[in-house]
């Protein structure tokens, strides 16, 4: 899942360089965490969280295959 939010990050923003993406597990779930550069961060987002959600979807859709519960926080 770590691979496939960086990809899709990466292809979004104009600092490739900047994007960190970390996975932990908490309470039986994966949390990733992706850190883009400040002035990246409106593009990741979308206009009224478009991106946002719709890269969300990708994960839980990806996710759903290996049953387990995936949640994406930007930053």
């Amino acid at each position: 899942m770590k691979e496939l939010v960086e990809v899709m990050a990466k292809a979004l923003v104009e600092h490739p360089e900047e994007v960190t993406v970390t996975e932990t597990e908490k309470d039986g779930e994966t949390v990733i965490e992706l850190k883009v550069a400040s002035s990246d961060m409106g593009k990741v987002i979308g206009k009224q969280g478009r991106i946002a959600k719709a890269i969300r979807s990708v994960v839980k859709a990806a996710a759903s295959k290996e049953d387990k519960k995936v949640v994406v926080e930007i930053q």
